[in-house]
């Protein structure tokens, strides 16, 4: 296992085989709810499904048969339609769910892998880094400054060092190693490790409903109660005209099914669900349903540089040894620049993961010198700690020769160093020099020391400045394109970093970064007071030198300032930050898993031009939702009041509707909303638009008066169709048929009216929506035979229309909803004239 400089050979594919036939596959076992049984028990306690098996049970008992055999394959439809939603969500959701099933690196046939954790069997060898989350039980048998975090499994939340040599060297399912690198073996998977026999699973834990589904819910909830009292108001007004209990109780139930908005929480569900199965695809993995309702609203993305901005791959690329006082390539290195680049490397985890290290490590094997590795044993080291952050080790070979080594931000190992003023100057001359071409830069000490009684810190040690390693880490090459679609979004991006200032500021200069000029450090952040601290992060775009701390601040002063914080994150420090941000990303390669958890959503590829992907994605499905429902309430209140004014008025055909009519009506109301809306395309100007404001209330005034005065205008038009029939003389069937082919034409325009509050019907024609046109031909197709197919025509109580009387009703369906493409004219103009 050269990679490694250890010897171990893991098992081999023959020795997995037998394990896994021994002891099966890594995958806790636990009881899993039956979600199919779920959701029929929650069905029959839908509002609707209640109402319709009530009046079908009324029709069945006096002795309208066929009314009662309707409702009842109508409860069948509407049935099947709400669990072919809720299956599509939860499939949705399910594959979300696999696909954020953790990998692991083993060692295997002497090489190694990185395979599924499922795939982990007992005896393999595990290796577990900085950030990773532990996926078996297993025992050390090599380790480097490792400690893990076991408060899955203990609450206590401090780092525990352990090592092959202490009593404790035993790690666990579910924890999270904190720092260093470890080799262990396996001994327990699945449900003997000590977390399976515990019995946790995410199973167990209930994900609370999000601010807008709360909002919706008791919105629906409201409906209800309203929908109850009019039902018994209604009910009582019958009784007392019929004294008919039957007859009065079945035109309440009429009137109620017409208020109940049953649409609206599985439009939702559904839009939600389906939306993030669609980010998914698109490389963007989602693990918290409110996150694809906060998208669109967010303002800010803070981002790391290394790896988000940059291509995360280091090359050594100078060097400048104190003694030559040159900047040099490695290629080009003399011994002194070479005995540099060895003090880091031996500075350098034994075993390197970081990449920096990794490119240490390998321009020290491309010397032609003697490989002196494997003769020195490391026997004491100081892990990257302090502000700035530096790290020494100390390693001993048979001889008792020793070397101490550090590497580490120039400033912290010149902290630490006897310098005179002109070393400082010449120092900080080369480091500036390096920094502003946007190299990264280490700066390397050297120190002696007797004896073992170590330091208690790194920084009490003299250390002997030998001179600084810089690599370079070149911007993606999309990165410009990227920032310019934030900024046309009206989403602001700020650069968070560990780095150093010049040279952040010179990779932004070369991405066209805004504001470049201005930076801020974690020391300088730390001073300023609340107050200053959020006037100072609305200006400044680069923060440098940043630590947990400094980075949870700048997320809180976004907050203060009602910032909607996207937050990007890789490493085990920017947990706390993720945590606190609205929109937490970690990176799905370089990403640790302890910022995995700790993220909100993840860029399985960490490529930045996938958030601008998200966001249009989040606004797309919000605007598509506000729609859908705006489409419901709109198309809800013509029903309502179609039903009760001529019952409540006394007019001459008080029952104009029964519970058939209604439940075809909301039979093309659901698809409509959680099918057709939620397959909109995006609009062209969604992301030209700024971030909508994140308030607490999902409709405003201005929509919801839009929706009613839309509802209204339906409802003009049905009942000015109800007293033209009756003026003409025509009879109840005919009346019914005429207002309810008004109210079909009303919601095929309304449809096609509503797929943009903005563009005309014209632009919107053109979408590429197949399922709006299906919904609309079969309602049409549907439509037609109820009124030319006799025995359809009789069951409805209809009669069939002249051809002047069906243009008649489908051009007063059509100028009760047209009238709104005038206010859209409206609107264009007005954000034209605000434009220009």
């Amino acid at each position: 296992m050269a990679a490694y400089n250890v010897d171990i050979k893991g098992l081999t594919n023959e020795q997995v085989l037998i394990s896994r036939e021994k002891y099966g596959q890594n995958i806790l076992h636990y009881k899993q709810e039956n979600s199919v049984l779920d959701a029929l028990v929650n069905l029959v306690k839908e509002p609707m499904i209640i109402l319709l098996l009530v009046a079908a049970l009324i029709y069945f008992v006096s002795g309208k048969t066929g009314d009662g055999i309707f409702l009842s394959s109508a409860i069948v439809i509407v049935s099947a339609i709400s669990l072919f939603q809720d299956s599509r969500s939860r499939n949705a959701l399910q594959k979300l769910k696999n696909l954020k099933q953790p990998n692991c690196k083993v060692i295997r046939n002497g090489f190694t892998a990185e395979i599924k954790s499922e795939d982990l069997v007992v005896g393999d060898s595990l290796i577990v880094e900085e950030g990773t989350l532990i996926t078996a039980d297993g025992m050390i048998v090599h380790s480097n400054d490792f400690s893990v975090n076991e408060s899955i499994l203990t609450g206590e939340s401090f780092p525990v060092f352990k090592d092959k040599t202490t009593e404790d060297n035993l790690i666990f399912k579910g924890t999270t190693v904190v720092s260093g690198l470890a080799i262990v073996t396996i001994s327990n998977i699945a449900n003997e490790t000590r977390l399976g026999k515990i019995g946790k699973s995410l199973e167990s834990i209930k994900e609370e409903k999000t601010p807008l589904e709360l909002q919706i819910s008791n919105f629906v909830k409201k409906l209800i109660i309203a929908g109850a009292i009019v039902f018994l108001v209604v009910w009582a007004i019958n009784y007392f005209r019929s004294h008919n209990l039957l007859d009065s109780l079945l035109k309440a139930l009429t009137l109620a099914m017409s208020i109940l908005p049953e649409e609206i929480p599985m439009a939702f569900t559904t839009f939600m669900a389906i939306g993030a199965w669609r980010l998914m695809k698109m490389g963007i993995l989602v693990k918290q349903m409110k996150t694809v309702e906060t998208l669109g609203s967010a303002t800010v993305i803070c981002t790391d540089k290394t790896g988000t901005i940059t291509e995360n791959k280091m090359s050594l690329a100078k060097v400048y040894a104190v003694t030559s006082k040159k900047i040099t390539t490695p290629d080009e290195a003399n011994n002194d620049e070479k005995a540099l680049i060895e003090i880091a490397m031996w500075a350098s985890e034994p075993i390197p993961f970081d990449p920096m290290e990794v490119e240490l490590h390998k321009a020290y094997s491309n010397f032609d010198t003697e490989n002196v590795r494997s003769g020195f044993k490391l026997i004491y080291e100081y892990p990257l700690g302090g502000k700035p952050p530096m790290m020494t080790h100390i390693f001993e070979n048979n001889a008792g020769k020793r070397i101490i080594a550090a590497k580490g931000a120039p400033e912290a190992l010149m902290n630490v160093c006897i310098l005179s003023q002109e070393e400082t100057q010449q120092i900080e001359k080369v480091i500036r020099t390096i920094t502003n071409e946007g190299y990264r830069v280490l700066g390397v000490g050297e120190s002696d020391f007797t004896g073992s009684n170590f330091p208690k810190t790194q920084q009490e040690f003299q250390f002997k400045f030998k001179g600084i390693v810089a690599f370079y880490d070149p911007p993606k090459k999309n990165i410009e394109t990227v920032l310019k679609h934030f900024y046309k979004a009206g989403i602001s991006v700020k650069i968070i970093t560990g780095d150093n200032a010049a040279t952040t500021k010179a990779i932004a200069k070369q991405i066209a970064f805004k504001d470049f000029e201005h930076s801020l450090t974690g020391d300088e952040l730390m001073k300023l007071p609340d107050a200053a601290l959020e006037e100072k992060v609305m200006q400044i775009n680069i923060f440098t030198r940043m630590f947990p701390e400094a980075k949870l601040r700048i997320i809180n002063a976004l907050k203060a300032r009602n910032q909607i914080v996207a937050m990007t994150g890789d490493g085990v420090n920017d947990g706390p930050a993720l945590k606190a941000a609205h929109i937490g990303i970690a990176m799905g390669k370089k990403g640790t898993e302890i910022a995995k958890q700790a993220a909100s959503l993840i860029l399985l590829e960490d490529d930045l031009s996938k958030m601008v992907d998200a966001v249009a994605m989040g606004r797309k499905i919000y605007t598509n939702l506000k729609k859908a429902i705006q489409y419901i309430i709109s198309i809800h209140i013509p029903i309502i009041l179609t039903v009760f004014i001529p019952l409540a008025s006394g007019w001459i055909y008080p029952n104009i509707f029964s519970p058939v009519h209604i439940i075809f009506l909301e039979l093309i109301m659901g698809p409509t909303c959680s099918i057709a809306f939620e397959n909109e395309p995006m609009e062209r100007n969604a992301m030209c638009k700024k971030p909508r404001p994140f308030s607490s209330s999902f409709f405003n005034w201005k929509e919801l008066t839009i929706s009613v005065i839309q509802g209204l205008a339906i409802t003009a038009g049905t009942l000015f169709a109800y007293q033209y029939s009756v003026y003409r003389g025509f009879d109840e069937a005919h009346t019914r048929t005429i207002v309810f082919t008004v109210l079909i034409a009303a919601n095929v325009f309304l449809t096609l009216v509503n797929r943009s509050f903005y563009y005309s019907i014209l632009t919107t024609l053109m979408y590429k929506n197949n399922i709006v046109l299906f919904i609309i031909a079969i309602t049409i197709i549907i439509t037609g035979l109820l009124l030319c197919v006799p025995a359809l025509t009789n069951f409805f109580q209809f009669e069939t229309l002249t051809i002047s009387q069906l243009f008649t009703s489908i051009a007063i369906g059509f100028t009760s909803v047209i009238w709104y493409e005038i206010v859209k004219i409206r609107i264009r103009l007005k954000s034209n004239f605000a434009g220009s």
